[in-house]
């Protein structure tokens, strides 16, 4: 058993796109954690893409965003590309108020778009045939 993440978060493996999100409850040192365990994450398994979900995250403060930057630097480094998705408005306006920046950070508005800017696309939908003769 390998027992659970690192940083309290899981991370997902889609193809070659780690999907993973940021909780409210995470503390200084659990998102440390989460960031080493992501960085080794990406080159374990070769990710070329890493989508961030922050919907949950109803907060942001000055650490949680200058790991943000740092880790999709790293990742660059590493050859991944990093999106963080669903960021709140409240979220924005704090970030803009306190001079906070992400810089470095692409974001989209929701997951989807993530993962669509990351090379995944919407499968089509079934063809919606009568019957099979």
């Amino acid at each position: 058993m390998t027992g659970g993440p690192r940083g309290g978060v899981p991370i997902l493996r889609l193809g070659d796109v780690l999907v993973t999100g940021l909780l409210n409850e995470l503390d200084d040192k659990s998102v440390i954690a989460f960031t080493e365990e992501l960085t080794e994450r990406i080159v374990d398994d070769r990710a070329h893409g890493v989508l961030i979900d922050i919907s949950r995250l109803e907060l942001i403060d000055s650490f949680v965003a200058r790991t943000l930057m740092e880790l999709t630097t790293t990742a660059r480094l590493l050859g991944a590309r990093v999106v963080v998705a669903g960021m709140r408005p409240a979220v924005a306006i704090t970030l803009v108020e306190l001079g906070l920046q992400l810089s470095g950070v692409e974001t989209t508005l929701n997951a989807e778009q993530g993962m669509r800017a990351l090379g995944w696309e919407k499968a089509p939908a079934p063809p919606t045939g009568r019957g099979i003769s």
